[in-house]
């Protein structure tokens, strides 16, 4: 089945999305532009969303059976549907910082040199759930917010503001002049997680899944707290001790719910 309606999509860069959650809500975003979508012939109620929704934006939808789906997106996970979509388009330190007024309950997320896209899927789809819409990572020595990513965040990546900077202490800097704090995860910290004030506009960095936050970026931080634990593991995985860090800082801001 091929729909006769149909987006050119010139000399663009594009990717290839895959699975339901990342396509549904990057249709919903509408920040991607759709060249195709590719369905298997196994239809079901998401999949005539997906195509209900395409037919109202006049995007191309195609039939093609399951190992093409596999072979076009790298993976067994596409959930029967993939689409060729613009790459993910980045945002500028200024969009967050000139137009996003700070109070106590403004949350930013720095991953730092966070190399692993599983890690930060999973940041991303907790940043989302917990309110921060805004997340800045390194432009070097880091996972980008490829397909697998949102496949990973559950869509939420299209949902997310991603700032990409070259420098990130430089960066730490100008978001300190804008009235935010900036704490770092460090798991040799005395200053306990659950011991902290939240409840001031702040910048929460984590680090990278082995080294965690690096030196320099660490010393420009105004404060370190750590994720009390027992046992012989040296430090959390990096996602999980970010999803406790967020999940503190919107308990705070959110004490009745």
């Amino acid at each position: 089945m091929t729909k006769n309606i149909k987006k050119k999509g010139g000399n663009q860069s594009t990717e290839i999305l895959f699975g339901f959650h990342p396509v549904l809500e990057a249709l919903k975003t509408k920040k991607r532009e759709f060249f195709e979508i590719y369905i298997s012939k196994n239809i079901t109620n998401r999949t005539n969303q997906i195509i209900s929704i395409a037919q109202v934006q006049n995007i191309t939808v195609k039939e093609i059976n399951t190992d093409q789906l596999s072979k076009l997106t790298g993976s067994d996970q596409h959930q029967s549907i993939a689409a060729k979509v613009s790459i993910y388009p980045y945002f500028k330190l200024s969009d967050i910082l000139d137009t996003k007024k700070t109070n106590k309950e403004s949350v930013f997320l720095l991953a730092d040199n966070i190399c692993d896209p599983r890690n930060l899927g999973a940041l991303i789809r907790t940043a989302y759930a917990t309110g921060i819409n805004s997340i800045i990572i390194p432009k070097n020595r880091a996972v980008m917010p490829s397909p697998l990513v949102s496949k990973v965040s559950a869509g939420a990546l299209e949902h997310i503001k991603i700032i990409m900077v070259i420098n990130m202490t430089k960066t730490i800097q100008e978001m300190k002049k804008k009235g935010i704090w900036i704490i770092g995860m460090d798991h040799k910290s005395s200053n306990v997680l659950w011991e902290f004030d939240f409840t001031f506009p702040i910048a929460i960095v984590i680090g990278a899944e082995e080294k965690g936050i690096r030196p320099l970026v660490k010393k420009n931080c105004d404060f370190l707290i750590s994720i009390p634990q027992k046992g012989n593991v040296s430090s959390l995985n990096a996602s999980v001790a970010g999803a406790l860090v967020m999940y503190e800082a919107f308990r705070q801001a959110h004490p009745k719910r």
